[in-house]
């Protein structure tokens, strides 16, 4: 039973920004720190400041000997049920990590000679160095230190879906960064049989964690230890027939042995190891889930983009299906723009409440369109407005949502309608917005839209965007 159909939704997983996971079950996506600071916007700096405030502060305790304190600190992280993601066949665990799970944390962490020494950084460094840290426990830590924003987050996918939520639900630990202790609180959160639900964005979940013990360790330390060994032309130098030198990887093993104490051991002797493999990471990090991607790890099907295109072209224009419009434009857009665009905010309040963004969508594109969008122009968000008119769009309509724009929530927007009696007169009206530095304005009836979705039948990644390319091509023109 997943969240789309407990909950009514008439959704597919491609139009819901969140995993829909099987609410009694686990599905086996993880939670990556890495991914957390792929997100551009206010939500996904607070869940990195979190990660990296309570796993610093853990180490900081284990290094001056305060091993009791960060015992206690530790007691709190548990497998967390309530997103129903990990390793689990059957009914979801939720197990309490209690004392017992804590203490092998601790015991890991605190006999580590890589966290007495500060030579973990990051809460991926453990999957590196310290043994019994595996990627889901990784994700389970993390998860239960980004709970906070996940329920924030939970609540307002919610509203815009309306999905039932109960009063008064017990939040469960959340990180205090500044007293650096646990609190809770009664808060608003749908509940199934299964418990209190809490829903993960498709942007920061993956199959597996960036970083890789054995990926380290073999392609990294081993082969600087081999230039080590051949320049100083050791004894496990082997010279071949044809001249060449060599150093296998089996006699280094062999002479400086294996797992993860040996990586400690090497990279506390060589830290220069780790910081090129950390640098590799940064430079090809892995890339969000495509729909394929979590189609294949939920066994379902991939989107049907036929399908959530007529929703959208067979709905009569006027003002009684005016919402509905709206409605299934944001499904197609979230399923056509994923994962370039992430977060979608229906109804977004700006200036106290007195003006309204009909879809606001958070910029975490890391190529295409939509990220030389953001590295030349001012666009960390895309404002979309929709308007399911009888009657042609003209002034009012670009001077709604150039009033939407600001420096700090950024300057382009999408007006998506039905049709154009005159789609060149009102592109010049879009271009006379841009040359007045009022933001840049692309305007997209149904033709538009169908021309897309055979764009993206074509090319799945569909990140070049070669309609809107030529459009703000003429805008800047």
């Amino acid at each position: 039973m997943r969240i789309s159909d407990l909950y009514s939704l008439n959704r597919t997983q491609a139009t819901l920004d969140f995993v829909d996971v099987d609410v009694e079950r686990d599905t086996p996506l993880f939670v990556s720190p890495t991914a957390l600071e792929l997100v551009p916007s206010e939500w996904g700096d607070e869940c990195v400041h979190l990660v990296q405030n309570y796993f610093r502060y853990v180490l900081e305790l284990i290094q001056t000997g305060e091993n009791k304190r960060a015992e206690e600190l530790l007691h709190q992280l548990h497998e967390p049920n309530e997103t129903h993601l990990g390793f689990s066949k059957n009914q979801s665990r939720g197990r309490a990590v209690g004392n017992e799970y804590a203490h092998d944390v601790w015991d890991a962490l605190s006999q580590s000679r890589a966290a007495a020494t500060g030579l973990l950084e990051d809460l991926e460094d453990t999957v590196l160095m310290i043994d019994g840290i595996s990627i889901d426990i990784v994700s389970d830590i993390a998860t239960n230190i980004i709970r906070d924003p996940l329920i924030q987050y939970t609540q307002q996918m919610c509203r815009w879906h309306n999905i039932s939520m109960e009063q008064s639900v017990n939040s469960g630990p959340l990180w205090d960064p500044v007293n650096h202790k646990w609190t809770s609180r009664l808060i608003e959160l749908p509940v199934t049989s299964s418990g209190r639900l809490l829903l993960v964005p498709k942007a920061i979940v993956r199959q597996h964690l960036d970083y890789d013990a054995g990926e380290y360790y073999r392609h990294y330390i081993l082969e600087y230890l081999q230039r080590v060994e051949l320049n100083n032309n050791s004894e496990l130098v082997q010279l071949l027939k044809n001249g060449e030198k060599r150093v296998t990887k089996k006699s280094l093993e062999e002479k400086y042995g294996s797992g993860k104490k040996t990586i400690v051991t090497q990279t506390r002797a060589h830290p220069e190891i780790l910081r090129e493999y950390k640098n590799a990471k940064k430079t090809s990090q892995q890339a969000a889930l495509t729909h394929e991607d979590i189609a294949l790890v939920e066994n379902q099907q991939d989107p049907d983009w036929d399908e959530l295109l007529m929703r959208v072209i067979n709905l009569s224009p006027g003002n009684e299906t005016a919402h509905l419009y709206e409605t299934e434009v944001e499904a197609l857009l979230t399923a056509l723009f994923y994962p370039q665009l992430a977060y979608p905010t229906p109804q977004h309040e700006i200036h106290d409440g007195r003006k309204r963004i009909d879809i606001t969508y958070t910029n975490v594109a890391k190529a295409g369109f939509f990220s030389w969008l953001g590295m030349h122009y001012t666009a960390p968000r895309i404002f979309i407005e929709c308007k399911n008119y009888t009657r042609e769009l003209g002034n009012p309509e670009l001077d709604q949502i150039a009033g939407r724009f600001s420096p700090s929530r950024g300057k382009v927007g999408i007006i998506v309608c039905r049709n154009f009696e005159d789609k060149n007169n009102f592109l010049l009206r879009c271009r006379d917005t841009a040359r007045d530095d009022r933001g840049f304005i692309i305007p997209v009836d149904d033709e538009d839209l169908k021309a897309l979705i055979e764009a993206k039948k074509v090319d799945p990644f569909f990140d070049r965007l070669q309609l809107f390319e030529d459009r703000f091509n003429y805008l800047i023109s």
